[in-house]
Protein backbone atom coordinates (compact mmCIF):
# COMPACT_ATOMS: atom_id res chain seq x y z
CA UNK A 1 0.00 0.00 0.00
CA UNK A 2 2.81 2.39 0.93
CA UNK A 3 4.65 1.55 -2.30
CA UNK A 4 1.48 2.16 -4.34
CA UNK A 5 0.99 5.58 -2.76
CA UNK A 6 4.65 6.39 -3.36
CA UNK A 7 4.33 5.38 -7.03
CA UNK A 8 1.22 7.53 -7.43
CA UNK A 9 2.96 10.49 -5.80
CA UNK A 10 5.97 10.14 -8.12
CA UNK A 11 3.72 9.79 -11.17
CA UNK A 12 1.77 12.88 -10.10
CA UNK A 13 4.99 14.93 -9.85
CA UNK A 14 6.13 13.87 -13.33
CA UNK A 15 2.90 14.94 -15.07
CA UNK A 16 2.16 18.42 -16.42
CA UNK A 17 -0.07 20.80 -14.48
CA UNK A 18 -3.21 20.01 -16.51
CA UNK A 19 -2.91 16.28 -15.72
CA UNK A 20 -2.19 17.11 -12.07
CA UNK A 21 -5.46 19.07 -11.85
CA UNK A 22 -7.26 16.09 -13.38
CA UNK A 23 -5.74 13.79 -10.74
CA UNK A 24 -6.76 16.19 -7.96
CA UNK A 25 -10.35 16.40 -9.22
CA UNK A 26 -10.64 12.63 -9.63
CA UNK A 27 -9.14 11.97 -6.19
CA UNK A 28 -11.57 14.39 -4.51
CA UNK A 29 -14.49 12.90 -6.45
CA UNK A 30 -13.56 9.35 -5.36
CA UNK A 31 -13.08 10.35 -1.72
CA UNK A 32 -16.42 12.20 -1.57
CA UNK A 33 -18.16 9.30 -3.35
CA UNK A 34 -16.80 6.78 -0.84
CA UNK A 35 -17.89 8.97 2.09
CA UNK A 36 -21.36 9.31 0.57
CA UNK A 37 -21.54 5.55 0.06
CA UNK A 38 -20.66 4.91 3.71
CA UNK A 39 -23.30 7.40 4.88
CA UNK A 40 -25.88 5.84 2.55
CA UNK A 41 -25.23 2.34 3.84
CA UNK A 42 -25.82 3.50 7.41
CA UNK A 43 -28.91 5.42 6.33
CA UNK A 44 -27.37 8.78 7.21
CA UNK A 45 -27.79 12.13 5.48
CA UNK A 46 -25.34 12.50 2.54
CA UNK A 47 -26.26 16.01 1.42
CA UNK A 48 -24.29 17.78 4.15
CA UNK A 49 -20.99 17.03 2.34
CA UNK A 50 -22.02 18.90 -0.79
CA UNK A 51 -23.56 21.60 1.37
CA UNK A 52 -20.22 22.22 3.09
CA UNK A 53 -18.14 22.35 -0.11
CA UNK A 54 -20.53 23.82 -2.72
CA UNK A 55 -20.69 27.57 -3.32
CA UNK A 56 -23.98 29.04 -2.03
CA UNK A 57 -25.74 31.90 -3.81
CA UNK A 58 -26.71 33.48 -0.50
CA UNK A 59 -24.28 36.18 0.65
CA UNK A 60 -25.03 35.33 4.27
CA UNK A 61 -24.12 31.68 3.72
CA UNK A 62 -20.86 32.66 2.00
CA UNK A 63 -19.82 34.62 5.09
CA UNK A 64 -20.04 31.39 7.09
CA UNK A 65 -18.39 29.30 4.34
CA UNK A 66 -15.83 31.52 2.55
CA UNK A 67 -13.71 28.51 1.49
CA UNK A 68 -16.45 27.43 -0.91
CA UNK A 69 -15.30 30.01 -3.50
CA UNK A 70 -12.34 27.63 -4.00
CA UNK A 71 -13.67 24.21 -2.94
CA UNK A 72 -16.67 24.26 -5.30
CA UNK A 73 -14.43 24.15 -8.41
CA UNK A 74 -13.05 20.75 -7.36
CA UNK A 75 -16.47 19.19 -6.70
CA UNK A 76 -18.60 17.16 -9.14
CA UNK A 77 -22.02 15.62 -8.85
CA UNK A 78 -21.93 12.51 -10.99
CA UNK A 79 -19.58 10.57 -13.26
CA UNK A 80 -20.72 12.26 -16.49
CA UNK A 81 -20.23 15.68 -14.91
CA UNK A 82 -16.59 15.04 -13.98
CA UNK A 83 -15.90 13.05 -17.17
CA UNK A 84 -16.91 15.89 -19.49
CA UNK A 85 -14.99 18.52 -17.51
CA UNK A 86 -11.82 16.44 -17.26
CA UNK A 87 -11.86 15.58 -20.97
CA UNK A 88 -12.09 19.29 -21.81
CA UNK A 89 -9.29 20.07 -19.34
CA UNK A 90 -7.11 17.34 -20.87
CA UNK A 91 -7.64 18.40 -24.50
CA UNK A 92 -7.43 22.14 -24.07
CA UNK A 93 -4.85 21.95 -21.31
CA UNK A 94 -2.35 20.63 -23.86
CA UNK A 95 -3.15 23.48 -26.26
CA UNK A 96 -2.86 25.99 -23.43
CA UNK A 97 0.58 24.73 -22.41
CA UNK A 98 1.84 25.27 -25.96
CA UNK A 99 1.11 28.99 -25.65
CA UNK A 100 1.43 29.70 -21.92
CA UNK A 101 3.33 28.38 -18.91
CA UNK A 102 2.34 25.80 -16.30
CA UNK A 103 1.99 28.56 -13.70
CA UNK A 104 -0.36 30.44 -16.01
CA UNK A 105 -2.59 27.35 -16.24
CA UNK A 106 -2.50 26.86 -12.49
CA UNK A 107 -3.37 30.48 -11.83
CA UNK A 108 -6.04 30.71 -14.54
CA UNK A 109 -7.81 27.57 -13.31
CA UNK A 110 -8.24 29.23 -9.91
CA UNK A 111 -9.00 32.66 -11.40
CA UNK A 112 -11.59 31.23 -13.77
CA UNK A 113 -13.26 29.38 -10.91
CA UNK A 114 -13.32 32.48 -8.70
CA UNK A 115 -14.75 34.78 -11.38
CA UNK A 116 -17.26 32.13 -12.45
CA UNK A 117 -18.37 31.82 -8.83
CA UNK A 118 -18.69 35.61 -8.51
CA UNK A 119 -20.83 35.76 -11.67
CA UNK A 120 -23.11 33.13 -10.13
CA UNK A 121 -23.45 34.90 -6.76
CA UNK A 122 -23.94 38.36 -8.29
CA UNK A 123 -26.57 37.13 -10.76
CA UNK A 124 -28.62 35.40 -8.05
CA UNK A 125 -28.54 38.50 -5.86
CA UNK A 126 -29.06 41.02 -8.67
CA UNK A 127 -31.70 39.70 -11.06
CA UNK A 128 -35.26 39.45 -9.70
CA UNK A 129 -35.95 36.17 -11.54
CA UNK A 130 -33.38 34.36 -9.38
CA UNK A 131 -34.00 35.99 -5.98
CA UNK A 132 -36.60 33.43 -4.78
CA UNK A 133 -33.96 30.72 -5.32
CA UNK A 134 -31.03 32.53 -3.68
CA UNK A 135 -31.41 30.90 -0.26
CA UNK A 136 -31.16 27.35 -1.65
CA UNK A 137 -29.13 27.62 -4.89
CA UNK A 138 -25.58 26.22 -4.86
CA UNK A 139 -22.82 25.82 -7.44
CA UNK A 140 -20.28 23.04 -7.92
CA UNK A 141 -18.04 21.80 -10.71
CA UNK A 142 -14.86 22.71 -12.57
CA UNK A 143 -16.65 23.98 -15.68
CA UNK A 144 -15.95 27.69 -15.13
CA UNK A 145 -12.26 27.01 -14.41
CA UNK A 146 -11.92 24.73 -17.46
CA UNK A 147 -13.72 27.16 -19.77
CA UNK A 148 -11.26 29.88 -18.76
CA UNK A 149 -8.50 27.65 -20.16
CA UNK A 150 -10.52 26.87 -23.31
CA UNK A 151 -11.22 30.54 -24.11
CA UNK A 152 -7.66 31.67 -23.31
CA UNK A 153 -6.32 29.06 -25.76
CA UNK A 154 -8.78 30.22 -28.43
CA UNK A 155 -7.82 33.87 -27.89
CA UNK A 156 -4.11 33.08 -28.12
CA UNK A 157 -4.39 31.12 -31.38
CA UNK A 158 -7.94 31.41 -32.77
CA UNK A 159 -7.12 29.71 -36.08
CA UNK A 160 -5.65 26.58 -34.47
CA UNK A 161 -7.60 23.61 -35.89
CA UNK A 162 -8.89 20.74 -33.78
CA UNK A 163 -10.22 17.45 -35.16
CA UNK A 164 -13.53 16.47 -33.58
CA UNK A 165 -15.21 13.08 -33.92
CA UNK A 166 -17.99 13.07 -36.57
CA UNK A 167 -17.37 16.76 -37.28
CA UNK A 168 -13.82 16.97 -38.61
CA UNK A 169 -11.42 19.91 -38.32
CA UNK A 170 -12.71 23.06 -36.66
CA UNK A 171 -10.91 26.20 -35.51
CA UNK A 172 -10.61 27.04 -31.83
CA UNK A 173 -12.38 30.37 -32.26
CA UNK A 174 -15.53 28.61 -33.49
CA UNK A 175 -15.45 26.19 -30.56
CA UNK A 176 -15.17 29.16 -28.17
CA UNK A 177 -18.07 31.00 -29.84
CA UNK A 178 -20.20 27.83 -29.80
CA UNK A 179 -19.57 27.25 -26.08
CA UNK A 180 -20.43 30.85 -25.19
CA UNK A 181 -23.58 30.80 -27.35
CA UNK A 182 -24.79 27.57 -25.75
CA UNK A 183 -24.36 28.99 -22.25
CA UNK A 184 -26.15 32.21 -23.16
CA UNK A 185 -29.09 30.38 -24.73
CA UNK A 186 -29.46 27.88 -21.89
CA UNK A 187 -29.59 30.35 -18.98
CA UNK A 188 -33.36 29.79 -19.01
CA UNK A 189 -32.87 26.04 -18.47
CA UNK A 190 -33.07 24.18 -15.16
CA UNK A 191 -29.42 25.03 -14.38
CA UNK A 192 -29.13 28.80 -14.93
CA UNK A 193 -26.50 29.25 -12.23
CA UNK A 194 -24.13 26.79 -13.88
CA UNK A 195 -24.38 28.50 -17.28
CA UNK A 196 -23.85 31.94 -15.74
CA UNK A 197 -20.73 30.63 -13.98
CA UNK A 198 -19.52 29.24 -17.32
CA UNK A 199 -19.78 32.71 -18.83
CA UNK A 200 -17.77 34.08 -15.91
CA UNK A 201 -15.05 31.51 -16.52
CA UNK A 202 -15.04 32.30 -20.25
CA UNK A 203 -14.76 36.02 -19.46
CA UNK A 204 -11.77 35.41 -17.18
CA UNK A 205 -10.01 33.41 -19.92
CA UNK A 206 -10.56 36.28 -22.36
CA UNK A 207 -9.30 39.06 -20.08
CA UNK A 208 -6.32 36.90 -19.05
CA UNK A 209 -5.21 36.38 -22.67
CA UNK A 210 -5.79 40.01 -23.65
CA UNK A 211 -3.90 41.38 -20.65
CA UNK A 212 -1.01 38.94 -20.97
CA UNK A 213 -0.54 40.07 -24.58
CA UNK A 214 0.01 43.56 -23.13
CA UNK A 215 2.46 42.33 -20.51
CA UNK A 216 0.03 42.13 -17.55
CA UNK A 217 -0.33 38.77 -15.83
CA UNK A 218 -3.68 38.56 -14.01
CA UNK A 219 -2.70 35.24 -12.43
CA UNK A 220 0.45 36.58 -10.75
CA UNK A 221 -1.21 37.30 -7.39
CA UNK A 222 -2.75 33.81 -7.26
CA UNK A 223 0.57 32.13 -8.05
CA UNK A 224 2.33 34.28 -5.44
CA UNK A 225 -0.17 33.14 -2.79
CA UNK A 226 0.27 29.48 -3.79
CA UNK A 227 4.05 29.72 -4.00
CA UNK A 228 4.54 31.53 -0.67
CA UNK A 229 4.23 28.46 1.62
CA UNK A 230 6.25 26.45 -0.91
CA UNK A 231 8.93 29.17 -0.82
CA UNK A 232 9.03 29.11 3.00
CA UNK A 233 9.27 25.30 3.01
CA UNK A 234 12.09 25.44 0.45
CA UNK A 235 14.00 28.01 2.53
CA UNK A 236 13.68 25.84 5.68
CA UNK A 237 14.98 22.78 3.82
CA UNK A 238 17.79 24.83 2.29
CA UNK A 239 18.80 26.14 5.73
CA UNK A 240 18.89 22.62 7.19
CA UNK A 241 20.91 21.43 4.23
CA UNK A 242 23.43 24.26 4.67
CA UNK A 243 23.83 23.41 8.36
CA UNK A 244 24.58 19.78 7.52
CA UNK A 245 27.02 20.82 4.81
CA UNK A 246 28.76 23.14 7.28
CA UNK A 247 29.33 20.34 9.78
CA UNK A 248 30.66 18.02 7.09
CA UNK A 249 32.89 20.76 5.78
CA UNK A 250 34.42 21.36 9.20
CA UNK A 251 34.99 17.66 9.73
CA UNK A 252 36.69 17.34 6.34
CA UNK A 253 38.82 20.42 6.99
CA UNK A 254 39.98 19.01 10.32
CA UNK A 255 40.94 15.73 8.66
CA UNK A 256 42.85 17.60 5.97
CA UNK A 257 44.67 19.71 8.58
CA UNK A 258 45.67 16.58 10.50
CA UNK A 259 46.92 14.94 7.32
CA UNK A 260 49.02 17.96 6.32
CA UNK A 261 50.44 18.30 9.85
CA UNK A 262 51.42 14.63 10.06
CA UNK A 263 52.96 14.73 6.60
CA UNK A 264 55.03 17.82 7.45
CA UNK A 265 56.09 16.31 10.78
CA UNK A 266 57.22 13.11 9.07
CA UNK A 267 59.19 15.03 6.45
CA UNK A 268 60.92 17.14 9.12
CA UNK A 269 61.81 14.03 11.14
CA UNK A 270 63.32 12.34 8.09
CA UNK A 271 65.39 15.45 7.34
CA UNK A 272 66.76 15.57 10.93
CA UNK A 273 67.67 11.89 10.67
CA UNK A 274 69.68 12.66 7.52
CA UNK A 275 71.50 15.52 9.30
CA UNK A 276 72.36 13.26 12.24
CA UNK A 277 73.68 10.59 9.85
CA UNK A 278 75.85 13.24 8.19
CA UNK A 279 77.30 14.24 11.59
CA UNK A 280 78.20 10.60 12.26
CA UNK A 281 79.93 10.27 8.90
CA UNK A 282 81.80 13.58 8.61
CA UNK A 283 81.35 15.52 11.84
CA UNK A 284 79.34 18.55 12.94
CA UNK A 285 81.76 21.04 11.35
CA UNK A 286 80.84 19.81 7.84
CA UNK A 287 77.18 20.82 8.25
CA UNK A 288 75.91 23.78 6.29
CA UNK A 289 74.54 26.83 8.13
CA UNK A 290 71.02 25.83 7.05
CA UNK A 291 71.44 22.29 8.38
CA UNK A 292 72.82 23.63 11.66
CA UNK A 293 69.80 25.94 12.01
CA UNK A 294 67.35 23.08 11.34
CA UNK A 295 69.10 20.94 13.92
CA UNK A 296 69.00 23.80 16.42
CA UNK A 297 65.25 24.34 15.79
CA UNK A 298 64.55 20.65 16.19
CA UNK A 299 66.41 20.57 19.51
CA UNK A 300 63.98 23.14 20.91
Amino acid sequence: MVETLSDLRNKFRRENIAIQFIYINIAIFLIISLIKLGLYLFNLDINWILDILSLPASLKSILYKPWTIISYMFMHNGILHILFNMLLLYWFGQFFLHYFSAKHLRGLYILGGIIGGLFFVIAYNLFPIFKPLTSTATLLGASAAVLAIVIASACRNPNQEVRLLLIGSIKLKYIALFVIAIDLLTITSDNPGGHIAHLGGAFSGYIFAMNLAKGRDLTLWINNIIDFPLFISHKIKERKKKKKMKVVYKANTKRQDDYVYNAEKKAASEEIDKILDKIKESGYHNLTDEEKQKLFNASK
